[in-house]
């Protein structure tokens, strides 16, 4: 037993379950990589002011789950607690935005970083997949990540998961809802904390989990009746364009997401089968934050989906993925002649792109075949002193249990066509 373990409200990913992760990595990303997302990848922490800026200092996220720290050279800095901030610095700093056609469509996958109270589906280290169209005001957009976000999740073989949709308004109309927001929040019995909140974002109070609170929230102004007549005709199109695409959705006017920067399109996707954690992924449209860290006006929506989340979705619906073998051939071999000939039959089907493995270290037939069979391997070539005399090896299939000789010359041939 190892005297470390891996901290508190984190783990780790190892094999087979390893393999699930990858496979909802890849599967949330095909759609995207077919839609014109170039992929792009940021370092795992930033300057504390990024996110201050971008989340929002009152925020939760800034506030209590940051993990942020100081170097020897006395930089602050912060592990990233979400990738929106991190990704359209990096599209600024390499000055994406100048290239033309926009929007630029980016993609990224990794990990992300938040103190947090550890509980199934909410960890302190979590993965998700990203995506951001930057430098474009236009419903199509919104629709079309939304339309992805669904695509990738039903990809995948969910179906009990759920849109939601709001719009929360833009610099026009968001300020009046925002005082009678603030007005409806002064008359309640709210906690200290609570009301400084609401005197600096009072959204993140409809944001708040805590039944006390969401219990005197009961007949609190809704942002929709405060809409512009744009924010009305760009929430509509959206919503026509989702809809004529055949994806299911809800309104939902309370919906508000955790983070500052959001303007308008708002959405979060949900799976009722996760109890209290039921946000599997979530986004919308942030045409501030380009100026809010110091850039050109870049009206920008993107989202990201928890990697984590869509895989406990998935148990939750008894969703289970084909996952290819490992292993498609694994190498046997009897005696010190046949170690170097399969080493190098192993090391050929390798380079004409078929999945095999060697049995390594001093191992008897009984031990080895043992290996053949925990591998996965759909075929076991095995060879002794009298096959290679004979120029053959024996092929086995793991399945039917038929076994034929093969010629050495004709190994690679010969399992490309049984593989396809």
């Amino acid at each position: 037993m190892s005297t470390f373990k891996a901290p508190k409200g984190t783990y780790d990913l190892v094999p087979p379950e390893s393999a699930k992760y990858l496979a909802v990595r890849e599967a949330i990303a095909a759609p995207l990589r077919n839609s014109g997302y170039g992929y792009i990848e940021t370092p795992g922490f930033e300057n504390v002011e990024l996110f201050a800026r971008g989340v929002g200092e009152s925020t939760d996220i800034v506030t209590k789950e940051m993990y942020a720290f100081e170097t020897k050279g006395g930089d602050r800095l912060a592990l990233r607690p979400e990738g929106t901030a991190s990704v359209l610095r990096a599209a600024l700093e390499a000055n994406l935005h100048k290239a033309g056609n926009l929007p630029v469509k980016l993609w990224y996958s990794g990990s992300y970083y938040r103190y947090e109270r550890p509980q199934k589906g909410r960890y302190r280290h979590f993965s998700q997949v990203g995506a951001e169209a930057i430098g474009a005001e236009d419903p199509a957009l919104d629709a079309e990540l939304i339309i992805l976000a669904d695509q990738a999740y039903r990809s995948l073989g969910l179906r009990d998961f759920r849109i939601l949709l709001n719009s929360l308004g833009d610099k026009e109309c968001r300020p009046v809802y925002r005082a009678a927001l603030q007005d409806f929040l002064r008359g309640l019995n709210l906690d200290e904390e609570t009301l400084r909140r609401a005197e600096i974002n009072p959204l993140r109070v409809l944001d708040d989990k805590r039944d006390d609170v969401q219990k005197q929230l009961t007949g609190a102004p809704l942002l929709r009746d405060y809409l512009c007549d744009a924010c009305k005709a760009y929430h509509e199109e959206v919503r026509e364009l989702i809809t004529a695409a055949g994806v299911s959705f809800e309104d939902d006017p309370r919906l508000v997401r955790g983070l500052d920067y959001y303007t308008r399109t708002t959405f979060e996707f949900v799976h009722d089968g996760l109890g209290s954690q039921s946000a599997v992924g979530g986004g919308g449209r942030y045409d501030g934050l380009s100026e809010m860290i110091g850039g050109p006006a870049l009206p920008s929506v993107g989202w990201a989906l928890g990697v984590d989340r869509t895989v406990l979705a998935m148990e939750a619906e008894g969703v289970s993925l084909e996952l290819p073998a490992s292993t498609s051939v694994f190498a046997v071999p009897l005696g010190e002649e046949a170690r170097r000939v399969l080493f190098g039959a192993v090391t050929e089907l390798r380079r004409a792109g078929i999945a095999a493995d060697f049995s390594y270290g001093a191992k008897g037939l009984k031990g080895a075949m043992k290996n053949a069979n925990r591998s996965g391997a759909r075929y076991t070539i095995v060879a002794g002193e009298r096959d290679l005399a004979e120029g053959v090896v024996q092929l086995k299939d793991m399945e039917s249990g038929e076994q034929v000789a093969v010629a050495v010359e004709g190994i690679v041939a010969e399992l490309a066509g049984r593989l396809g």
